[in-house]
């Protein structure tokens, strides 16, 4: 089956050749011109990737890459006019997977393209464990619920991550410590049970009833291997 690509760009010129090029590469492209059209288009449909200009006159493209990527994981490609090297930089920061300057070949998009697509399905995926509805992306350091990037400090991230990386194991509050050598605590607060409560608080369907971190009394935790039956 072709692969979709939404490209979002005002230029109507560059759009048509590009759809041109990418229908004769087996590609089925969809256009939109503004940040509006492109985000409508996103809650209708379903895209394998997403190209996206830097300038859309209805929004920034940054801030717009930033809240896609808050929203899914479909591989970006960011295109703009402007090339140098910060532009790339804050590009990838704010979660493009790649980014390529105009004017460009329509080749090099194709084979960008094509490599941001490869990694989607690639090993590089093995970089996040996930618990049905949950993604722990190990790489960013970041925990996804149903697609929704849930926020967590860094050492709740460690703990989330000491505990995922041993489900089904029973760990006491000494262990976890153990494993959390080297975290840098906050400064106010050491509890382990503190710093649980407040991640069931942003995972947990309800935290009062916890299916994803459990308390083992008189023993510690452990991480649930099947949460969302």
């Amino acid at each position: 089956m072709a692969e979709r690509i939404l490209m979002i760009d005002d230029d109507v010129r560059l759009a048509g050749m590009v759809s041109d090029y990418l229908g004769g590469a087996g590609f089925r492209l969809t256009t939109a011109a503004t940040a509006r059209e492109g985000e409508a288009l996103l809650k209708r449909e379903s895209f394998d990737a997403i190209i996206l200009d830097l300038m859309l006159p209805d929004a920034d493209g940054l801030d717009l890459c930033r809240q896609l990527r808050a929203a899914t994981d479909v591989p970006i490609l960011m295109l703009t006019a402007r090339g140098e090297p910060m532009d790339r930089v804050v590009g990838l920061e704010v979660g493009a997977d790649d980014y390529l300057a105009k004017p460009f070949e329509p080749r090099e998009l194709q084979a960008r393209l094509r490599a941001i697509l490869r990694r989607r399905t690639g090993p590089v995926r093995s970089d996040s464990l996930r618990f049905g509805r949950l993604e722990i992306d190990k790489g960013a350091r970041i925990v996804r619920l149903d697609g929704e990037e849930k926020p967590i400090t860094s050492y709740q991230f460690a703990l989330l991550l000491a505990l995922a990386e041993r489900a089904g194991r029973v760990l006491s509050r000494d262990a976890l410590m153990d494993l959390l050598k080297g975290e840098k605590l906050e400064a106010f607060d050491r509890s382990v049970d503190v710093h649980v409560s407040r991640i069931r608080a942003a995972i947990e369907d309800d935290p009062k009833k916890p299916r994803r971190i459990l308390t083992v009394r008189g023993a510690g935790y452990v991480f649930a291997r099947d949460q969302d039956r």
